[in-house]
């Protein structure tokens, strides 16, 4: 994931107060233990699961990730129910 589009989600996500929540959940979920144990030293997924929800999603691994698809996905987390 490239820092723009990071940063455009981060964005995104800011500016919708109830999504605040669930985004830091799901962003917990995503960061692997002892993150700062091993490059690149940052609290970011790993590299090989984003390729493979990009090609599992847009069909592409190198495809970016669209915000509103992000946004849906959050809201769809925060509405799930088991």
């Amino acid at each position: 994931m490239t820092l723009r589009e990071t940063f455009r989600i981060v964005i995104a996500v800011i500016t919708r107060p109830s999504l605040w929540k669930t985004a830091l959940v799901v962003g917990r979920r995503l960061v692997p233990r002892r993150w700062w144990t091993h490059r690149p030293f940052l609290p970011v997924p790993p590299r090989d699961y984003v390729r493979f929800r990009k090609e599992s999603y847009y069909g592409d691994p190198l495809a970016p990730f669209e915000v509103d698809d992000v946004l849906k996905y959050l809201v769809w987390v925060r509405e799930w129910k088991p």
